[in-house]
Parts: C-alpha cells; sequence; structure tokens
C-alpha cells in the first residue's frame, strides 16, 4: 500500500510541513515518487516514522534521533517497549495528583475547608516541577512522579531523621549505610540522569515550599553528604598509607559541591556523542583532573592507589552517577590531556 503525503498525515496526526522538513534534513524520505514527482510512503517507512515519533516524545532532538537512527539498529519492540514504560509513568504521575484531588473533593463534599498545607501540597504537584523539568524529564524521574516511590522517600527520611536525632554522626556505620542507600535511590529515581539529579538540586534549594513537603532541610541535606563523604573515605583507608590518607581526609568532600554539574556536562557530552578529543570534552576532563587532586594529590603513585581502589572496591561507584562507560569515554579525554602536559 503506497501513502501519500497527505493521507500519512492525516492517519498519524502529523502535519504535511512537519513531513516535508523530515524529508528535506533527510530524517525520513519516502521511499518511492510519482512521475510528477509526489512523495510515495511504504510500509516500510512506518517503522522508521515509528522511531521518529517515539524518540520525539521521549525527548531528543531532530539532530540527536538522525545519530540515534544512524547508529546501531535498535528494535522497534525495544522502543515500544520503553513507550509503554513512558505511558506507565505518566499514569503514576496522574495517579498522585488524583489521589490528592479525591481527598480535596471528599472535604469539599463534606463542607470542609482543606488543610492549608494539602492543598498548597496538590497545587505545587500541579505547577512547581514544570518550572524545573519538561514533561519528558519528569515521566523519566520516578522520584516525583510514583506515588510508590514516593513513599519510600518519606520512610527513607523518617529513618535518616531519627538516626541524627538519636545522635548519630557521619562517621557511625548506620549513617553511612542510610547515606549509601539515599544517593543509590537517587540515581535510581531520577533514571541516572546527572543533569536531572542537578537541576532537582536546584529546585529544592530553590523552593522552601519543596523542603516543608519533603522535610528535607539543608542541615538533614547536609548530614547526609557528610556521612557519604565518610562511607568514601574508610572505602579508600585500605588502599592508602598513614600520610596519603591524612591528605584524603583531610580534603575530601571540600569541593564536593563541584561534581553534579561536571558530571553531567560531562553525560550530556557523550549523550551527544561527542568525540573524547573535542576541545570542550579535554576542558573537562581538565576540571575533573583537578577535582580529583585536590583529595587525591599530585603524586603518580598516590593516583595510581586511588584508580586501583575503584577497580576492586565497586562500591566506590554506587550512589555516584558515573558508570563504567563515562569512566572509559574520560579515560580516552584524559589519555590526550596527559599527553599535553610535557608541552606546557
Amino acid at each position: 500500500m503506497l501513502l501519500k503525503i497527505g493521507e500519512l498525515a492525516k492517519m498519524t496526526g502529523l502535519s504535511i510541513r512537519t513531513l516535508h522538513h523530515y524529508d528535506s534534513i533527510g530524517l525520513l524520505s519516502p521511499s518511492a515518487r510519482t512521475q510528477a514527482g509526489y512523495r510515495l510512503y511504504q510500509h516500510g517507512d512506518m517503522d522508521r516514522l515509528h522511531r521518529i515519533m517515539a524518540l520525539r516524545k521521549f525527548g531528543l532532538s531532530l539532530a540527536d534521533i538522525a545519530n540515534a537512527l544512524a547508529g546501531p539498529d535498535l528494535p522497534l519492540s525495544a522502543i515500544v517497549a520503553q513507550q509503554i514504560a513512558m505511558l506507565e509513568r505518566q499514569i503514576a504521575q496522574a495517579s498522585t495528583l488524583r489521589e490528592r484531588l479525591r481527598t480535596l473533593q471528599a472535604q469539599l463534599a463534606q463542607g470542609q475547608a482543606p488543610e492549608l498545607a494539602e492543598w498548597l501540597t496538590t497545587m505545587e504537584l500541579m505547577t512547581m516541577y514544570d518550572k524545573y523539568f519538561t514533561e519528558e524529564e519528569l515521566q523519566r524521574m520516578p522520584l516525583l512522579t510514583d506515588s510508590a516511590v514516593e513513599q519510600e522517600w518519606k520512610a527513607l527520611v523518617t529513618r535518616v531523621r531519627a538516626a541524627r536525632d538519636a545522635g548519630a554522626s557521619p562517621d557511625d556505620a548506620q549513617a553511612q549505610a542510610l547515606a549509601t542507600e539515599w544517593m543509590v535511590k537517587l540515581v535510581r529515581d531520577t533514571g541516572a540522569h546527572p543533569g536531572l539529579f542537578a537541576r532537582l538540586n536546584s529546585m529544592h534549594e530553590q523552593e522552601p515550599s519543596m523542603q516543608a513537603t519533603t522535610s528535607i532541610d539543608a542541615e538533614l541535606m547536609q548530614f547526609i553528604l557528610a556521612a557519604f563523604n565518610a562511607s568514601r573515605i574508610a572505602l579508600y583507608r585500605p588502599f592508602l598509607d598513614e600520610q596519603e590518607y591524612a591528605y584524603l581526609l583531610a580534603n575530601y568532600g571540600r569541593r564536593s559541591g563541584e561534581w553534579p554539574a561536571l558530571i553531567a556536562a560531562v553525560r550530556a557530552a557523550i549523550d551527544a556523542r561527542t568525540p573524547p578529543t573535542d576541545p570542550a570534552v579535554l576542558q573537562l576532563a581538565r576540571q575533573w583532573l583537578d577535582l580529583f587532586r585536590s583529595y587525591a594529590g599530585t603524586d603518580p603513585a598516590t593516583q595510581l592507589k586511588f584508580r586501583q581502589a575503584h577497580q576492586q572496591e565497586p562500591r566506590l561507584m554506587e550512589g555516584s552517577f558515573v558508570d563504567a562507560a563515562m569512566v572509559q569515554y574520560l579515560g580516552a579525554a584524559m589519555a590526550v590531556v596527559a599527553q599535553e602536559r610535557p608541552a606546557k
């Protein structure tokens, strides 16, 4: 069956202008044309069009979609599975809002004035997230869209606050275990996307109502960060001598606030398929090395110990938003940077 461009547009809900644009940029060219030059789309074109429409819904730009389609062929069944997962997240998000609205409805039906906090939370849920995330990004964050995950976080916050109020310090094993659980959940519930994590931090810092709703204030966050850093220091300890450990203890975490944005920038470069030899990526590698040296020092022998620690202790990667692919990507960039240093 052959479809003219107007017929395809009507059946898919796309505009003729959009299909013309897809053709002009080489994203979707029809398989055939009439003798008069009119576009004709065949059954085989539907596979590619479905991929384009799905990837667009996932938030990819047309340039990113072109790159994705030019790479190894992703089975259409896998894309459909991702679409189903996205819709399920949308349903979960809508369900959370629905339950809040039902509560308000029941109170109003009984002639009761809704609790102010609950009312504000409902309105905030309707508007606040849009200031920081696109619809597609929200769909990738069960932390903000899944009521079951929301309950998990409430329980974890309660346990962390109870441990701190009972006098636990960041050096205590219980505090470190809770902090690690916290960070691992953050990675999971932000879709392991460091850019979304960085914006989530910004939202939390800039929206006092968010802190009130989640019961996570700056003091509690500082406790989590200190305990998480202490857990990483403990994992490095067996690999270092006394002098190296003392330097680590004095400096680790001193510049921890710089890591989220840098990790997000590296992930963005990877997602954009930027070569690791690109000047912008090399600059990111230099920044990474600078932060690494801030706690590991400048002795190559000591730095090697830290790298060996990461190879032998997988727990060091937990909750870090850094995976093996990022390490490999940065390694290629740092190899170029290492060759530049003697010339300086």
